[in-house]
């Protein structure tokens, strides 16, 4: 009898759909999600999770090679906002369900909603979002005149690092993080990468030629031929411009919230002289458009389980999980409720400045062709000091157009 009573339970489980869910490294987050969905699913699913490359470049190649072969093991995807479009344009991408749909778009940041679209309709599902703030220390804000409690702008903060001798955390290396810089910069001033991301690639149009463009590359030049970025701004990243801002020289930082709790744990006394702020305006007087990230979730065309795929969907980005994915792994909800979460509250101070952000937020070009086109960037607007208004909009707008018609390679 106990013999019988063991193999009809393993053919209970067995006959249970198994979801394979391929997360992006964390700090166990969706490990416990899935693990939480699955026991609320009462034997519906099971949810088992495969850890995609550390990169977001190399989690792209891989999906899509699979995805192109059609490879049905692909249920649910973590996936950086920047490769939706490239993975939605040729149908690998399964559509959205209408309830999912709406779960996805009720009560969510506009920033992560943006980045989750292709072609006019939501093709994935945002789960958590990300942005970046203007993190500053208090005493040089006082000290060069300025009030934080109001918008500031690149040029006053410019001015302010310059005149109290003191350096800029931002990221100029060779690097996505570029990428990221000079498009919200541009569409702080009003413009856009790409004014047609919906067309064929021989007819696709920058809008990088432009009064907009062209107020990126100064404050871009600027920083760098002044030197304010730091000697090693050519080759700084998040974590390098987090070092600088937590040094003596340090006074004004664009980056992401995973730096206070970094700094929390390794600089307590820059925390106590640290406040945030929403991204720096271009412009005085028009609202910023601080970069957005983050993950949303798609699930693969060729899967053998879509709708219960949408199903697990649905529980993995309720409110409660992202509160407490944020609390655990410090990754920002999508989810307008979590952030009046108690535990969210509590272990971010600055969580209603990144809600604000996100709603302002704008992503990056959303374009199939986009690795061509952030490269395309890199190429031209690196590094730094050699960034020009009068060249550096033009020659980015030559080689990505001429590469994008196959007439140049990067």
């Amino acid at each position: 009898m106990a013999m019988a009573a063991g193999v009809s339970a393993c053919a209970a489980e067995a006959g249970t759909p198994t979801l394979t869910w391929y997360i992006n490294p964390d700090a166990g987050g969706q490990d416990a999600i899935a693990e939480k969905c699955t026991q609320e699913a009462d034997g519906a699913y099971r949810i088992e999770t495969s850890l995609l490359p550390r990169d977001a470049a190399s989690q792209r190649e891989q999906l899509a090679r699979r995805l192109a072969a059609s490879d049905s093991s692909i249920d649910i995807m973590s996936l950086d906002p920047p490769y939706v479009p490239e993975l939605a344009e040729p149908g690998f991408l399964a559509p959205v369900p209408e309830e999912v749909q709406r779960l996805g778009t009720e009560g969510v940041v506009q920033g992560a909603i943006d980045s989750a679209m292709w072609d006019d309709e939501l093709v994935t599902v945002p789960f958590w979002a990300n942005t970046q703030l203007l993190w500053y220390r208090k005493s040089v804000a006082e000290s060069a005149g300025l009030d934080m409690s109001q918008p500031v702008t690149w040029d006053q903060l410019i001015e302010a690092a310059s005149s109290e001798e003191k350096l800029l955390g931002v990221q100029g290396t060779k690097a996505e993080s570029l990428t990221v810089w000079i498009n919200a910069l541009v569409a702080s001033a009003g413009g856009e990468i790409i004014t047609n991301p919906e067309a064929p690639a021989d007819e696709v149009e920058l809008g990088l030629d432009s009064d907009a463009g062209r107020a990126a590359a100064e404050i871009i030049g600027r920083i760098g031929d002044e030197g304010l970025g730091g000697a090693g701004l050519p080759t700084a990243d998040e974590n390098a411009s987090m070092n600088l801002f937590a040094g003596e020289d340090g006074s004004f930082m664009v980056n992401w919230p995973f730096v206070y709790a970094a700094l929390s744990e390794s600089s307590p006394d820059v925390v106590e002289d640290m406040g945030w702020a929403l991204y720096p305006q271009v412009d005085e007087g028009t609202e910023s458009a601080p970069p957005v990230g983050g993950i949303n979730l798609g699930v693969g065309a060729f899967s053998d389980h879509v709708d219960l795929s949408y199903e697990a969907v649905a529980c993995i980005i309720s409110p409660e999980n992202q509160a407490e994915y944020f609390v655990t792994n410090g990754n920002p909800p999508s989810s307008i409720e979590a952030y009046d979460d108690p535990r969210v509250v509590e272990e971010f101070p600055m969580a209603e400045t990144i809600r604000q952000s996100l709603e302002q937020a704008v992503p990056r070009p959303q374009t199939p062709r986009y690795n061509e086109v952030s490269l395309g960037l890199q190429e031209t607007w690196h590094p730094p000091r050699a960034v020009s208004p009068e060249t550096s909009p033009e020659q980015a707008t030559e080689l990505i157009t001429a590469v994008l018609r196959g007439e140049s390679l990067l």
